[in-house]
């Protein structure tokens, strides 16, 4: 008896091939943007004949990657079914529109796991293909929910306009991410060390505050883990930070966002020591983050992992522009003093406050860190 009529083997079958082009897609981590990372298998007669995914930024896109792949295997994809993570684009770009691709190659069925949020595509893929010939099944729940997880900072930038907003931070085992002294290094071991270096390394963007900067001169590059280094940012009000900064480095991909109006002698002496110095509106003295990030967001950034310090994460939280969290804590050290996440909302009853979902909590070395997705981050 056919599939048809047992929809949860349908399921199933769905559910496998996608997962296999989800973990396709994610070999493109941080060589896409400010493309979406996207994973593509075709299947025909029940065996997968062609797979591939988006390799870089400019690159064919995962559909024609898997249409290459199946025909220098001799396949035929014509009558084949086609697992994309994401709907395939309709609109020229750095590459041909990929729906016209496959209506031409005669594909009978796509199956996509979440539609592309780019105004120039929402939609418009899925009706080429279905105007086309082709069937077109809509995926939904967790596998859904796990491609626009994996694509989180492009949905971001093309709904809200700004980058995905990680909060990293570690703390001793009484909340305190410094010393009375301002002191802050080493809270943690090598362990969570090297787990936050594997999460530099995933990001578009690292941001620290200027304070930081002066207080522990971070470099912020990608150590201890095999990985490309993120854009290094500074959000500096004032333009404190000495052109001799570790986290300016050789390799240009230091940005220093300050407020309008920036002294003109610092701001060449930034920029002639190789970083990159833009000025957008402020609020209250200091740099407006919303529009820093939406400065970010134009430069391609779709992931930002902020670091710190401790005012820097409380501004983010305080103005509601942190979507996830990750807390390294110490189960060793308790210092009495110092600072904390000091958020300044002052809600007025429990329930008020903010809250994690999807949490995860793993131990590295003698360190916890607990993770998950801030309530007050929008819908995906």
């Amino acid at each position: 008896m056919s599939a048809e009529f047992f929809p949860e083997v349908i399921t199933i079958i769905h559910t496998e091939y996608m997962s296999r082009a989800l973990s396709l897609a994610r070999n493109g981590l941080r060589m896409t943007s400010p493309n979406p990372m996207v994973g593509c298998v075709i299947v025909k007669d029940g065996r997968i004949i062609g797979s591939g995914w988006h390799k870089k930024y400019g690159n064919p896109h995962a559909e024609i990657e898997a249409i290459n792949d199946a025909h220098s295997r001799g396949e035929n994809v014509r009558g084949s079914a086609v697992y994309v993570t994401l709907e395939p684009c309709s609109h020229y770009g750095k590459t041909p529109p990929c729906a016209n691709r496959l209506v031409a190659e005669g594909v009978s069925h796509v199956i996509i796991a979440m539609r592309d949020p780019n105004p120039k595509v929402n939609g418009k893929g899925i009706d080429i293909l279905r105007e086309g010939g082709v069937k077109v099944t809509e995926l939904d729940g967790e596998i859904q929910q796990s491609a626009k997880f994996l694509n989180r900072g492009f949905i971001f930038v093309h709904k809200y306009g700004r980058p995905f907003v990680s909060l990293k931070a570690a703390m001793s085992l009484d909340g305190r991410m410094n010393l009375a002294n301002g002191s802050s290094k080493w809270i943690t071991g090598v362990e969570a060390r090297t787990e936050a270096h594997r999460m530099r390394a995933e990001n578009d963007a690292v941001l620290v505050g200027v304070g930081t900067v002066l207080s522990d001169d971070p470099e912020l590059t990608v150590r201890f883990v095999d990985g490309v280094n993120p854009l290094r940012v500074v959000l500096d009000s004032r333009l404190r930070t000495p052109p001799s900064a570790k986290v300016i480095g050789h390799d240009g991909k230091c940005l220093i966002i300050t407020s309008e109006g920036a002294d003109r002698q610092q701001k060449k002496a930034l920029e002639d020591s190789g970083a990159t110095v833009a000025e957008v509106s402020s609020r209250g003295g200091h740099v407006d983050i919303e529009s820093a990030l939406k400065y970010l967001a134009g430069r391609g950034i779709l992931t930002l992992m902020v670091e710190g310090g401790p005012e820097v994460l409380s501004a983010f939280l305080r103005e509601r522009l942190a979507d996830y969290v990750r807390l390294f804590i110490s189960s060793a050290k308790i210092f009495g003093e110092g600072s904390g996440l000091d958020v300044g909302l002052g809600f007025g009853d429990v329930g008020e406050a903010f809250t994690l979902t999807g949490i995860k909590t793993r131990i590295l070395g003698g360190d916890i860190i607990t993770e998950g997705r801030l309530s007050c981050s929008p819908d995906l």
